[in-house]
């Protein structure tokens, strides 16, 4: 199977152009739960199939379900995982659906589900996708290019206090209300449209110290332009507990993030069910107030140095998993 790369390239394989992170690990902890052959597994950030195709490989008579809300992602992944057609379910949908997916496809409980999130390889890798700051591109970051509000239109649209909000909340920038005020002024000209003309802002508005530290200084906007965008914190949000609420007993859920503001949610999301409900001074527990999950990490797991060196997108991963080992109430 083929893919075609950037203009003037040869076309590459699926599989040539993403290396999936932390691969090794994500199949030991699922592994446990899918001993099963009528297994199901959630695969809720799709992407390019790098870990469903390897699940699918793994346990043979595994059924799996392929979320992605990019359209093209989808396309590709069904072409990877062609092999394995009568095992999967892929689905354009958010991976906040997860629930209401499963509800329609009438599984029942599954065993396992896996969210890598965060921007994919593909949408990376797409210079018109307009996520990488390194590459002149229109300001679009929809991960699904079909529907929505670009980057753009936020940059344009929204009044000077929700942009100063978006870029504190979803990108940690210090110096947010200085940018918001040079793209106020910017946009009064002319409308903000290209990646390019964006980062050129962001260097005349940066201060000089804020420039000579903490990387790229356009990265904090850029991520926190892509998060609006997409939603993604509030979907994630909705959906670790939901996926929780998805699995049979015995079932794990493993989550990988690639930033601190999803990484906190993941925590409190796994933290929360794996405590128990019980009162401090209550003498001797009730099944129901057990916890439903027991964590299968300590903290968050990083990528080691070989990893990182053979995929340099793994060195800022940090994973999550859980078991649950109580039925809900």
């Amino acid at each position: 199977m083929r893919t075609t790369g950037a203009q003037g390239d040869e076309p590459r394989p699926t599989s040539g152009r993403h290396v999936p992170v932390l691969l090794a690990r994500v199949l030991e902890l699922l592994d446990p739960a899918l001993t099963d052959r009528d297994a199901v597994v959630v695969d809720a950030t799709l992407g390019l199939g790098g870990h469903a195709e390897a699940l699918l490989a793994r346990h043979a008579g595994l059924t799996l379900v392929g979320l992605d809300r990019d359209p093209e992602a989808l396309r590709l992944a069904t072409e990877r995982l062609a092999p394995y057609a009568d095992r999967i379910h892929l689905v354009h949908a958010i991976f906040d659906e997860v629930g209401s997916v499963l509800d329609d496809l009438r599984l029942g409980p599954v065993q396992g589900v896996l969210f890598d999130l965060g921007v994919s390889s593909l949408q990376l890798d797409e210079d018109e996708r307009g996520f990488s700051y390194a590459r002149d591109a229109p300001l679009d970051m929809r991960m699904d290019p079909t529907t929505g509000p670009s980057a753009a239109d936020v940059l344009n649209t929204y009044a000077p206090g929700e942009l100063v909000r978006v870029l504190r909340d979803h990108g940690e920038e210090r110096q947010a209300k200085r940018i918001v005020e040079a793209v106020v002024r910017a946009r009064r000209r002319a409308p903000l449209r290209t990646s390019a003309e964006l980062v050129a802002l962001l260097e005349q508005a940066m201060p000089a110290a804020s420039r000579r530290t903490g990387g790229n200084p356009a990265k904090r906007t850029f991520q926190a332009l892509r998060i609006e965008v997409n939603g993604e914190l509030d979907a994630i949000t909705t959906a670790i507990p939901d996926a929780v609420d998805a699995l049979a007993l015995g079932g794990r859920v493993v989550v990988m993030s690639y930033q601190s503001l999803e990484d906190r949610i993941v925590k409190r999301a796994l933290g929360e069910r794996s405590r128990t409900t019980a009162p401090p001074d209550m003498p001797v527990l009730r099944p129901e107030d057990e916890p439903e999950l027991a964590l299968l990490t300590r903290g968050a797991e990083k990528a080691d140095e070989s990893e990182v060196a053979a995929n340099p997108r793994a060195a800022s991963v940090r994973l999550r998993a859980a078991e649950r080992v109580r039925e809900a109430a």
